[in-house]
């Protein structure tokens, strides 16, 4: 558990949070591994809606705390944005609490009732608690039946000393997120670009949607199975700044000749030639436009690494002929490796150390859950889709490292 302190550039004066040390760890127990910023605090920043809502929009999962002159501590917590969209929220993990002596006791929201309505206001559960009420140090609570016992949350006690509202996130999101801005900042690029191959529905498009499930916070769908080479970058939050890499995807592989993506394609593709949406013609390889094909693609519309993505369910089923188009793709990717000696270990690594069934090592072969019919991210699918993205990028690393000083660096 940890907790970060903010401060108001608009009062420059420090965010300094009420809470002990002991309250802080207990209200995380009730979250998870979390990490906590404090955003908005009423009595520097004021009671007013407008002052939450400055602070406090679209910052993914929030907890509010607040605290009256009889000594209660009691909030909520909501796993869902604050964006002013007028609409009515569904948030089975919102709940309601207080400290009765050193323990938060959490209140769930009872079945068939909306978390709350994403209005204007002040901050409110349940359409019941209502905190800052009428932009004033007060909570009110108007009798309806989403959560049970309220009153006794606050002691009847309805005048506020004070009232905060922080950030929840997932240490484990936070910190992988600066671990991969901090490492590819020492790139010769801004952003690195990762290849996706495999069979069609293997779990490529899926598999992006995964990684930027995880960024964004929620599920999302953003991929779909696609015949044309797509591009994605990923940013860290729906206001989030880009993160230093792009996820490539592309038309899927299938047994038959003339079918599927052509293995010439590869070649485009990975020379940084193929633009975004181009649509792949199994009967007709991608053909550079004169004009770009005059000169050499800059190391940044490059390929840095190849990722194969295989369905894990039907390894032992893969046919001869499909085994080959890959085993095929790793020879034209060794064969762009050859093509300059300050890649060599990118080439020696691979063929020493090739495992019987995908001709790559088995220390790059990467096991992972895709997201697919969860509504909530996880923790365990988040661990194993993060080590998988990190490894891509400590490739990535050692391929840019190798041509680094061999290639111009002025992009």
């Amino acid at each position: 558990m940890h907790s970060v302190f903010g401060a108001s550039s608009l009062h420059n004066a420090p965010l300094t949070s009420n809470l002990t040390e002991e309250q802080r760890k207990q209200l995380c127990g009730l979250l998870g591994n979390v990490e906590l910023t404090l955003l908005y605090k009423a009595s520097v920043h004021g009671y007013q809606a407008s002052a939450f809502h400055q602070r406090c929009d679209r910052q993914g999962p929030t907890l509010l705390v607040a605290y009256n002159r009889s000594g209660y501590i009691f909030g909520g917590y909501t796993s869902v944005d604050y964006t002013q969209s007028g609409q009515y929220i569904t948030d089975e993990d919102t709940f309601l609490f207080s400290f009765q002596g050193k323990i938060p006791v959490c209140i769930k929201i009872n079945t068939g009732h909306y978390a709350r309505i994403d209005d204007t206001g002040v901050p409110s559960f349940g359409q019941q608690l209502y905190f800052c009420y009428n932009n004033q140090a007060v909570v009110y609570n108007s009798g309806s039946s989403a959560f049970s016992l309220t009153g006794t949350m606050y002691g009847n006690d309805t005048q506020l000393s004070e009232c905060e509202v922080y950030k929840v996130e997932q240490i484990l999101r936070r910190s992988l997120g600066g671990i991969f801005c901090g490492q590819l900042s020492m790139f010769l690029l801004s952003r690195v670009r990762i290849l996706m191959i495999g069979p069609v529905g293997a779990g490529k498009s899926s598999f992006f949607n995964s990684i930027n499930s995880i960024f964004m916070g929620r599920i999302t769908s953003k991929a779909i199975l696609t015949t044309q080479f797509r591009t994605y970058p990923v940013r860290d939050g729906r206001e989030g700044k880009t993160l230093p890499f792009v996820l490539c995807d592309t038309m899927g592989l299938e047994e038959q000749s003339g079918a599927g993506l052509d293995i010439e394609d590869i070649s485009s593709i990975l020379q940084g030639h193929v633009p975004d949406r181009y649509k792949f013609n199994p009967t007709a390889p991608f053909q550079p436009h004169e004009q770009k094909a005059s000169r050499p693609a800059s190391l940044k519309e490059k390929i840095h690494c190849v990722v194969y993505v295989i369905d894990a369910t039907k390894i032992s089923l893969m046919s001869d002929k499909l085994q080959e188009k890959l085993a095929s793709i790793r020879r034209k990717v060794n064969s762009l490796v050859e093509e300059n000696l300050q890649r060599l270990y990118v080439s020696s690594y691979i063929k020493s150390k090739v495992s019987s069934r995908l001709g790559v090592p088995v220390s790059c072969v990467l096991p992972v859950k895709n997201y697919s019919q969860e509504l909530e991210l996880e923790l365990n699918c988040d661990v194993l889709l993060l080590t998988a993205l990190q490894q891509m990028l400590n490739f990535a690393d050692d391929y840019l490292d190798d041509v680094g000083h061999v290639e111009d660096k002025d992009f």
